[in-house]
């Protein structure tokens, strides 16, 4: 069994216009330091935090899927696609297949928060294809309450709406009081998980605000929490079943 927990000291540190926005990068780039570098179809993951209202100016993408989760407050996104801003708010997400191409800005409010998760969606075959978007809002999302202490939104996997071509992929809120949630994580899967608020315990690892836990050959997991959390998670496939952008840049370095 392997349980990881990356507390925040040890992720990747980014930043926007002088400090406006700040980051804690999971996973990032190499010049960000981060302990974690892609894995499975993950490519990059970034916690942002807006001090004050700031946009990040229009930058290209191509090939990954970009998905922003807005955790807090409010954002604004523009593309060359769309060619207009879209409002999204806590709860909301946004997809951009980037394809052959596309360029994007965001607006972030002053304490508005999301995560920046890129995936790798097989970019021998998306880098072909055109760019496109869409917008879900947090109504959109089915959400099971099997107690009075706990919470589970699908934003990715089985009822949500959310499309994306990159596979395998299943993204839950799981937000939990004081009681315990038992979990299966399916043969070649694994979990990835962000502690956005609380403390709990993971299989009997505790785990904090802001820490990262990457959890492999693990079928069964219990979260269990006395004083409450708010955990986003991610399941993957532990091999994609194609060469991913990061195994392909990881062979180029051992080369």
């Amino acid at each position: 069994m392997s349980i990881q927990i990356i507390p925040v000291e040890q992720q990747g540190r980014g930043a926007f216009n002088g400090g406006e926005i700040v980051e804690n990068k999971p996973i990032g780039f190499p010049q960000d330091r981060s302990s974690i570098r892609p894995y499975s179809n993950l490519f990059y993951w970034a916690h942002a935090k807006s001090l004050t209202d700031s946009t990040i100016g229009l930058h290209p993408h191509q090939g990954f899927e970009i998905c922003s989760f807005v955790l807090k407050g409010n954002i604004r996104h523009f593309d060359t696609k769309l060619n207009d801003w879209k409002p999204l708010e806590a709860g909301d997400v946004q997809i951009i297949r980037a394809g052959n191409g596309i360029s994007h800005s965001e607006w972030m409010g002053k304490d508005a928060e999301m995560f920046q998760i890129w995936f790798d969606p097989n970019l021998q075959k998306t880098l072909e294809q055109p760019a496109s978007y869409d917008d879900y809002k947090s109504a959109d999302f089915p959400t099971s309450t099997p107690d009075d202490d706990l919470s589970i939104t699908t934003l990715v996997g089985q009822g949500s709406p959310f499309r994306m071509d990159t596979p395998g992929i299943q993204v839950l809120r799981i937000q939990i009081g004081a009681t315990r949630y038992p979990m299966t994580v399916n043969e070649g899967f694994m979990a990835s998980a962000y502690v956005l608020e609380g403390q709990a315990l993971i299989n009997d690892q505790n785990i904090r605000q802001s820490d990262f836990v990457l959890v492999q050959d693990e079928s069964d997991l219990t979260i269990e929490s006395m004083s409450g959390a708010d955990i986003f998670v991610i399941i993957s496939p532990v091999q994609p079943g194609y060469l991913t952008y990061g195994q392909i840049m990881k062979s180029r370095t051992h080369a």
